[in-house]
């Protein structure tokens, strides 16, 4: 810039100083022109032909001659002159402008550059001055948006999490290290792609940024080597008036170790450790779904009962661990002759089920399932080592049909065990179909449901309170509600029997209003004299939420009674929740804003996910007491109790463990920090008074059960 600049002043002050000396020229030419005319009209009068003419004409020619080169010789000393003066006059005036510009030229290039450090100085006075300024604050303004940038780079870039910031229509503008880290692209990679190129094709169909934006999605993106992580995205609208400024930003956590533990929960919760076929959970669920294809199909199905016969002498004899390999070689045997269409289960100790799905529902079925009874008894009767022992273990099964012997899991497995024990006292080693003869189940359950009916008029229910510890102290911080029926001249009925015929006899809402309506007025009964009696908890059903006036009726149990709903927990287990999810999400979350707490009740034995759970307004897990009997002693419960205690911290839940039973138990879930606990170590369930009279020994300093956390 300063070189051209320079070379133009030069070249105009030369051009003006050419063009003066030309003027003077063309002046002084004019001059002589005037002169010879004058000489032309002298000797115009000086007569021809005489020798004066001659003579004068050669002087004044020598004389115009002589003037003109001086004139020339004057006016070429008076241009160089003027030149020399003009160069040096616009050589000052280059050197006057061209620093001040040079300076501005190299500002300019340090601006170009990102240095927005160093000062501009300006110029004294001029449009130098102005320019300097300007240029210096534009200086600042930069060194303010790169400092904002830079610390923004700074705050993204030290997040764990992926962060993806796009335009309105999900252009990918800017992402942070954690991004480049989780995929293995670039960042000159990703940008200007749509973030759904990263999302990998599984879930690419059902991902768009309007669904980002609006709900947390579950799905998996693909890295730059093929491999897909599971992440959780979550996104908001950039809302800016300036349209170079609107875009989305989105959150995406990679939880790749919280799905690994969900997997291991689901497998834990749902197939047997030794012999790595279902348990009795799961079995169940997988015979409810068959009962139920059985009916719409219009077929018929098997259970097969088997109990191993005196496997209790291997055990005594030649310890646990022998008997653990047996358990193992003998599935092994069952799981080798199982027919297609069937399933194995484990359902207690040495006791397993066989589910036979498919049979035709016009024929007898008998042979055949005789015929796999006996094979998989001459299987299980062969001869086998362990320990270097040879062993010899029978079974005895027993079979009864769906829907001819009962048409529900609880019934069927009920009768196949009364078919299997009736084979064992036959002797063993055989098969039995179940006949009416065998069990006074039907008998029993019809005698139930009439008297059910007159239960609650009859003053037989009681409610009994398991009380609730903090596993730190031992302090009793609450208790479980537990429905009891006595009914006369059977004694204690379990809520096990009798809560399925309440709700097939839709007394359940009835029962369930006046379970809370007696818990309520306990509770203001224990506040008159303890003024913080701690919370309980009232498990729900499924058939209770699905009742069109349950909210009403529990709004109009509070207003009646004058307790707060604060002071209860509502325990709903996993499969009622995920049961018509969207619907039981808004009663729950109605609940919820009555001030009412919520739990999960037996944790760990249903079929949801976590951050499906994640949707509710829960506070609470409730670890199922199957997981916890044998926690101290089972590295799989072990794992399987530790993975809920800590899935739950990490999402800031409460976790209860129940059925705590023996020191053991409590010594292992206190070190693993688990918050509260109840179970038959803390005592059995109490009536009201007996409970009010633990909270006013507590009160008044009682050590209570804090001997067990000495």
């Amino acid at each position: 810039m300063s070189f051209s600049f320079r070379n133009r002043t030069l070249a105009m002050a030369t051009s003006a100083c050419v063009l003066v000396v030309l003027v003077f020229v063309a002046m002084a030419a004019i001059d002589l022109r005037l002169d010879a005319n004058n000489d032309a009209a002298l000797l115009a009068l000086i007569p021809d032909g005489s020798g004066q003419l001659e003579g004068m004409t050669k002087e004044l020619a020598a004389r115009r001659l002589a003037e003109f080169e001086r004139r020339l010789l004057v006016i070429a000393a008076g241009g160089l002159m003027l030149l020399g003066v003009a160069l040096t006059l616009a050589w000052r005036l280059v050197r006057r402008v061209e620093g001040p510009l040079e300076d501005l030229r190299g500002a300019v290039e340090r601006l170009s550059g990102g240095d927005w450090v160093a000062r501009i100085d300006s110029p004294e006075g001029g449009y130098g001055a102005d320019l300097a300024y300007a240029l210096d604050r534009l200086r600042i303004s930069l060194a303010d948006h790169a400092a904002a940038g830079r610390a923004l780079d700074i705050i993204l870039d030290s997040m764990n999490d992926a962060v993806f910031v796009t335009s309105p229509d999900g252009l990918i503008k800017r992402v942070n290290l954690a991004a480049t880290q989780l995929l293995g692209w670039s960042q000159l990679e990703l940008l200007g792609r749509e973030l759904g190129y990263v999302i990998s094709d599984q879930d690419r169909l059902a991902f768009s940024i309007e669904r980002a934006t609006n709900e947390t999605l579950e799905l998996t993106v693909r890295t730059h080597n093929g491999q897909t992580i599971p992440v959780s995205l979550s996104g908001s609208v950039i809302a800016a008036e300036d349209p170079r400024f609107q875009g989305c930003i989105f959150v995406a956590r990679n939880i790749t170790e919280r799905k690994r533990a969900e997997r291991r929960i689901r497998y834990l919760a749902r197939y047997d450790t030794l012999t790595k076929i279902p348990n009795r959970l799961q079995f169940q669920h997988s015979l409810q779904q068959a009962i139920a294809r059985a009916r719409r199909a219009g077929g018929a199905l098997a259970l097969m009962y088997l109990d191993l016969d005196r496997f209790k002498e291997v055990n005594d004899t030649f310890g646990h661990a022998a008997g653990d390999r047996a358990l193992e070689v003998l599935s092994e045997r069952l799981i080798r002759r199982l027919p297609p269409g069937t399933m194995l289960g484990r359902l207690a100790g040495d006791e397993f089920a066989l589910l036979v799905e498919n049979l035709p529902g016009d024929t007898d079925n008998r042979t055949a399932l005789q015929a796999l009874a006996r094979e998989l008894l001459d299987g299980l009767g062969r001869p086998f080592h362990i320990a270097q022992q040879e062993l010899y273990v029978t079974g005895s099964i027993g079979i009864a049909f769906c829907p001819q012997d009962a048409d529900n899991v609880v019934d069927l497995i009920r009768n196949a065990d009364a078919a299997m024990y009736h084979s064992k006292q036959n002797g063993g080693n055989s098969s039995s179909f179940f006949t009416p003869e065998m069990s006074a189940v039907a008998v029993e359950r019809l005698m139930l449901k009439s008297k059910l009916r007159r239960a609650i008029e009859r003053d037989e229910f009681v409610m009994l309170y398991q009380p609730k510890v903090d596993l730190r102290d031992g302090r009793v911080v609450g208790g479980e509600a537990l429905l009891r029926w006595r009914l006369p001249g059977h004694g204690d009925i379990s809520p096990v029997q009798f809560i399925p015929l309440a709700e097939e006899t839709a007394l359940i809402q009835e029962i369930g209003e006046w379970v809370l309506k007696r818990v309520c007025n306990d509770y203001r009964s224990w506040q008159d004299q303890v003024p913080q009696p701690g919370r309980v908890s009232i498990n729900l059903s499924l058939k209770q939420l699905r009742q069109a006036e349950f909210l009403t009726r529990y709004r109009s149990v509070f207003d009646e009674t004058g307790v707060a709903p604060a002071n209860f927990e509502l325990e709903i287990t996993e499969t009622t929740l995920m049961t018509d999810a969207r619907r039981m999400m808004r009663l729950l979350d109605e609940l919820h804003a009555m001030g009412l707490h919520l739990s999960i009740d037996d944790f760990g034995t249903g079929y949801s996910s976590l951050s499906a759970l994640q949707q509710f307004p829960v506070g609470t897990l409730k670890i199922d007491q199957s997981f916890v009997r044998h926690a101290a002693v089972s590295r799989e419960d072990a794992t399987l109790v530790r993975t809920i205690i800590e899935m739950g911290r990490n999402l800031g839940l409460e976790v209860v463990a129940e059925g705590i039973e023996t020191p053991q138990q409590l010594a292992f879930l206190r070190g693993l920090n688990c918050h509260y606990g109840q179970g038959r170590l803390f005592g059995e369930p109490l009536t009201a008074t007996v409970f009010l009279q633990l909270l006013l020994a507590q009160a008044q300093g009682d050590a209570g059960f804090r001997s067990l956390f000495a």
